[in-house]
């Protein structure tokens, strides 16, 4: 995979809730603890609860790096609203969630900007099973990759066969002429054992690091320049010049 040394960052996209199946935790555990291991930083949505709190405790226990990337007004009002305190209110709040070397978090001010601050900060993607946050970050970075805005893989964890549905709506948009037949592989696949029994204890982990791993961008173009978009740590820099 072509990358540069200093970005092995992946973005998680996952739920914030756990669901009813518990290979759904058992997957997110896996993909965690193998990124720890391999030394490539977590940057996901910055939520404690359900399948993100497990993945990201997963990376720390393997003594990997995680950054949570949080809508300023999330952290003010406990959940995906209107904001209704300051950004400094907002950014105090995050950093008292902060609780080992091994753990930063990234104030934003929408959801648009925590995509946008989540995709720039990684290399890749890897969606473990969630619900309509989960599956709108996935199409958008794949939207990205297809209009040329960046060219990096987006690897779907398929526990439990979550995701045929998604897989067979793509290959309908391909039968029916909205997706080119090239883009079909815009996403990537990664079904485990073809038995549903083995996939509580599957290694879904390195299976999604080795798709990761093994990935070639092809002929994609990309004709966005991100070094020219400042992130929420350049604005909180000039933020700080400007009040000094």
């Amino acid at each position: 995979m072509q990358q540069s040394i200093e970005n092995r960052a992946v973005a998680v996209y996952c739920a914030s809730s756990t669901g009813k199946q518990k290979a759904f935790e058992q997957a997110a555990i896996s993909v965690g603890h193998a990124l720890g291991k391999a030394g490539r930083p977590l940057v996901y949505g910055g939520g404690r609860k359900g399948i993100m709190g497990v993945v990201s405790g997963a990376v720390l226990e393997a003594d990997g790096q995680v950054t949570g990337v949080l809508p300023a007004a999330m952290i003010a009002s406990g959940g995906e609203k209107e904001a209704v305190r300051s950004a400094a209110q907002a950014k105090a709040a995050a950093a008292a969630l902060c609780d080992g070397l091994n753990r930063e978090n990234i104030v934003v001010d929408s959801m648009h900007e925590r995509k946008f601050e989540m995709a720039k900060r990684s290399c890749g993607f890897i969606c473990l099973p969630g619900g309509y946050g989960t599956f709108e970050e996935l199409l958008e970075v794949t939207t990205w990759s297809q209009l040329g805005i960046h060219s990096k893989p987006a690897i779907v964890v398929n526990v439990l066969g979550y995701y045929d549905p998604l897989r067979q709506l793509i290959r309908n948009g391909v039968r029916e002429g909205f997706i080119a037949a090239r883009n079909e592989k815009l996403v990537l696949f990664v079904d485990g054992p073809e038995s549903y029994a083995d996939h509580e204890a599957f290694d879904w982990g390195k299976a999604a690091l080795d798709t990761l791993d093994g990935w070639q961008a092809g002929n994609y173009e990309v004709y966005y320049d991100w070094t020219k978009r400042k992130g929420a740590d350049d604005k909180s820099k000039d933020g700080e010049m400007n009040a000094a």
